[in-house]
């Protein structure tokens, strides 16, 4: 398998950790890309209409696209558990998985409006409404930590990825000061090998 590769995407990282978790990380190689919201990778497109990463090849050519596809994928080629078979455990996992890429959207919109938009061109109201995004739905998870235990699923991946991310690109969100429980569960999480390994490089 080969998957088309950012070392800054989030998404990717998410494809990466489900992977490491699945014990699949050795079977994917990764192709170098240029996915970009405006100069777009003619590549990716080449196999992935929406020319963006993550964009998987597996070995009989056929293209996978979204990382919600792609870790599904994963997780049913190994015969994990990162997509729950019990039906409240899948939907409470589904559910958390939303949440996870609704903050890492609402955070890479922010980070496009602040580094390709032209500055002169900022609209600062729909910039502070993406951020909120991200603060609400970290105050929801804040209030979900207490439930999360000691889940590997989807949800938590996505969680963790969000939060890395941010880390990377909002250095100055301060997102842990006003959510601590969040803030001690990510530092729980943050030392699986699965997230050691697909740490993002310094921004």
């Amino acid at each position: 398998m080969k998957i088309y590769y950012s070392p800054f995407s989030p998404y990717v990282r998410k494809v990466l950790v489900a992977a490491h978790e699945l014990g699949l990380a050795g079977r994917i190689e990764q192709l170098p890309s240029t996915a970009h919201p405006v100069n777009r990778d003619q590549v990716i497109i080449a196999h992935n209409p929406l020319g963006q990463v993550p964009t998987m090849l597996l070995d009989d050519g056929t293209a996978l696209a979204d990382s919600r596809v792609i870790c599904e994928y994963l997780d049913d080629l190994a015969g994990g558990a990162l997509f729950p078979k019990s039906r409240t455990q899948r939907w409470r996992a589904l559910v958390d998985q939303s949440i996870g890429d609704g903050i890492l959207t609402a955070a890479l919109l922010s980070r496009y409006e602040l580094a390709v938009r032209p500055s002169e061109k900022l609209w600062q109201p729909w910039l502070d409404g993406q951020l909120d995004k991200v603060e609400t739905s970290i105050a929801a998870i804040e209030r979900a930590v207490p439930t999360l235990g000691d889940r590997v699923d989807i949800g938590t991946i996505s969680f963790a990825c969000a939060f890395g991310y941010l880390d990377l690109r909002f250095p100055d969100f301060g997102w842990r000061s006003r959510h601590p429980k969040s803030a001690d569960w990510f530092a729980g999480f943050e030392t699986r090998p699965s997230m050691q390994a697909t740490r993002h490089p310094a921004g």
